[in-house]
């Protein structure tokens, strides 16, 4: 007998309150027009800046909003996730400014650079881990440990408040533009980002078509 998987998706209730959660700490970043790939293309092509974020990246939506909605005692435990830069350094600073205990699993290979950021952003309140070759060896190492300290994981994007979270991207395109929006193009590494885009234009513009890179 076949196991019934449930579905997620986001909703935008959830979104719009995922956006009063993060207000504090996630700037509303600039929504540009490319002037070059405008003229190049013959369409009006804008870019969303998320790399003006304090941490360079959107992942401190979800993030953020992930750890802000634990409870007091997952709070007081702590949390943990396995990272390579970009979800470390928002967890980082999720946790420096909810005053949460956080400990960041690394790969070995991971660039000083990204590492030194993580420790900037996190303080005294983040201790990052490097062990293993991989994300997935440095993952694997990271969720043992949560498990046997009965800390919570942040997943960077397997976790239905780390992408209503990044659904907030959409949010802003929507309140930004005086257009409407024919296409969204979006990399596409976990799905954390789409999946999240996916929940608010469907709710608020539904003839916009989500394109993965």
């Amino acid at each position: 007998m076949s196991e019934t998987v449930e579905t997620y998706f986001p909703q935008i209730a959830d979104i719009y309150q995922a956006a009063k959660t993060i207000a504090q700490v996630a700037e509303v970043t600039t929504l540009q027009q490319s002037i070059r790939y405008s003229k190049s293309h013959g369409a009006n092509i804008l870019l969303k800046r998320e790399d003006l974020h304090r941490v360079r990246s959107y992942k401190i939506r979800g993030a953020y909003n992930k750890i802000s909605s634990l409870g007091q005692k997952q709070l007081d435990s702590g949390v943990v996730c396995a990272s390579a830069g970009n979800h470390a350094q928002g967890v980082a600073f999720a946790c420096s400014h909810l005053q949460v205990k956080g400990t960041i699993y690394m790969p070995v290979v991971t660039p000083k650079q990204k590492i030194d950021q993580t420790n900037m952003f996190g303080g005294e309140w983040v201790d990052v881990v490097l062990e293993g070759d991989t994300f997935d060896d440095s993952k694997k190492a990271a969720q043992t440990f949560c498990e046997q300290e009965g800390k919570t994981f942040v997943h960077p994007f397997d976790d239905e408040k780390t992408i209503e979270g990044q659904a907030t991207v959409g949010l802003e395109i929507l309140q930004q533009s005086s257009e409407p929006i024919d296409y969204v193009f979006v990399a596409v590494g976990g799905g954390g980002l789409a999946s999240g885009l996916c929940g608010t234009f469907q709710a608020l513009s539904p003839n916009t078509k989500i394109i993965g890179v």
